[in-house]
């Protein structure tokens, strides 16, 4: 990647927020890489060099710095490049593709060749595949270390190191020190006997966290989420495994994650959903400028910056929310989900895990393909289009998978009956996270758009009014939604 190395000086010169994440400089007299905020005395200029993201620097051969931790930097969208394969390839690297499988396979799922992908990553990312997951795993484990009290040998196993050997070895080469050196003493207590982690999710402000719980909160199913006291709370399932995790706000932009999961292992996809679901890749200054060069928008922007897209913690439990929220209102939807979890999903094994009401996990796809449509309190060929979509979904879960092309799966979603474009266009949004997703069918934007300029708009006009509001149509469609909840 070419950066301007003028302008990346200025940057650090300035310590200036708006690179941070965006931007890292590695030091030559010290071997290390910075964030732009770093607090240390800015180098020469001759002394730095630049890259893109904390892959590139650490793959060249510098190790994060010890004062700006580049282990807590905001996730940015940016991040992902400009290409719609590095995109879904650093997606798939955060839910593990790598763990146990090489670059080969990755690209394969991608639909490219390895020696593509590996320049793709060269051009948008600065860095290889397996730089990128190497990065990921060490800074995880550094803000374990700090941010914890996880034995040494649980921080090696939840930051995804095969074996505490390579662990060490990784450290020593890193930081020139073991990783017990590198741990603060005044760290929270935060691990328990069954795996329980309180870790800081970091975001780039400003951030509408209350608008975030209202909106999870009108959709949350009674026994799997809840939201109260300022937190939301639900149940969670990886691989028959049942687990709890609880979110609210903490200070120095920053989400608390209190997660309860007895496999250590699976720590780094839980968070990898967390952020996907909270939506902590966004930049919001970017989205916000864009949006408010519109008339419509401007006023709605200005009243809830940093508002962001809710995610979803699954792409099948997002269907079953979509399908039965066709045509009836948001509550009612969430009172069918309720009953259908009561009948289809499983009780948590563990009583301990039973807070704030919570008593079920999700039903699998599974379950749900085997049930009666005639049983589930919707109209007929609703009860089919969902037990057709379990079938598919049951049949081949990466149907649904985050790391998918949105314009092939809405495509794909699109051919089941009782999938329409609104269906599609919605787990677009929150499943897949297309920012530019938008489900100009629904009668709410229409409303809301009415309620602006006076006339309700077609879904066709609708859809023109939102050109000029690509590439975040999403967060446009937010936007209204959110207004319509304020009155």
């Amino acid at each position: 990647m070419d950066l301007d190395i003028d302008a990346c000086y200025r940057a650090f010169c300035t310590r200036d927020p708006r690179f941070d994440g965006r931007l890292f400089s590695g030091v030559k007299t010290t071997g290390v890489y910075c964030r732009p905020i770093c607090p240390a005395r800015t180098p020469k200029r001759e002394n730095m060099l630049f890259f893109p993201t904390a892959a590139a620097a650490q793959e060249a051969g510098f190790r994060p710095c010890l004062r700006c931790r580049p282990e807590t930097v905001p996730e940015l969208a940016a991040w992902r490049g400009t290409s719609n394969t590095v995109s879904r390839a650093l997606s798939l690297i955060e839910h593990g593709a790598l763990d146990e499988a090489g670059v080969g396979e990755l690209a394969d799922r991608l639909g490219v060749g390895e020696r593509q992908l590996r320049r793709l990553f060269r051009e948008h990312v600065g860095a290889s595949p397996i730089a990128v997951r190497q990065t990921r795993r060490v800074l995880l484990a550094l803000q374990l270390i700090r941010e914890t009290r996880l034995s040494i040998a649980d921080v090696a196993l939840a930051s995804g190191f095969g074996s505490i050997r390579r662990f060490n070895e990784v450290f020593q080469r890193l930081y020139r020190r073991s990783p017990t050196s590198l741990r603060r003493t005044s760290g929270t207590p935060s691990a328990g006997p069954q795996g329980e982690v309180s870790i800081l999710l970091r975001y780039r402000p400003p951030y509408d966290w209350p608008a975030m719980l209202e909106f999870l909160r009108d959709r949350a199913i009674p026994g799997v989420e809840s939201v109260s006291d300022g937190r939301y709370a639900r149940t969670i399932e990886i691989e028959g495994t049942h687990g709890v995790v609880i979110v609210e706000a903490a200070a120095g932009h920053a989400l608390k994650a209190a997660i309860r999961f007895p496999r250590l292992s699976a720590l780094p996809a839980v968070i990898a959903r967390i952020r996907r679901l909270f939506d902590l890749a966004a930049d919001p200054h970017a989205i916000d400028a864009h949006l408010a060069e519109d008339s419509v928008l401007a006023p709605l922007v200005a009243a809830r910056p940093g508002l962001r897209v809710p995610g979803a913690w699954d792409g099948f439990e997002l269907v079953v929310r979509a399908v039965l929220g066709q045509q009836i209102t948001v509550r009612a939807a969430a009172g069918l989900a309720a009953k259908l979890v009561a009948r289809y999903g499983e009780q948590l094994r563990d009583p301990s895990l039973a807070v704030d009401g919570l008593s079920h996990v999700f039903p699998r796809p599974e379950c749900v393909a085997l049930a009666d449509p005639a049983t589930l309190a919707m109209p007929m060929t609703r009860g089919r289009a969902l037990t057709s979509l379990a079938s598919a979904v049951a049949r081949d879960p990466g149907i649904l998978c985050s790391s998918q092309e949105p314009a092939a799966c809405v495509k794909r979603l699109r051919a089941f009956a009782g999938v329409g474009d609104w269906t599609a266009e919605y787990i677009a949004m929150r499943q897949l996270r297309e920012p530019d997703a938008f489900p100009a069918d629904d009668v709410g934007l229409q409303r809301a758009i009415a309620r602006r300029d006076g006339r309700r708009p077609t879904s066709r006009e609708l859809v023109g009014l939102a050109e000029r509001w690509r590439p975040w149509r999403a967060y446009a469609a937010q936007h209204l939604w959110t207004s319509l909840a304020r009155g």
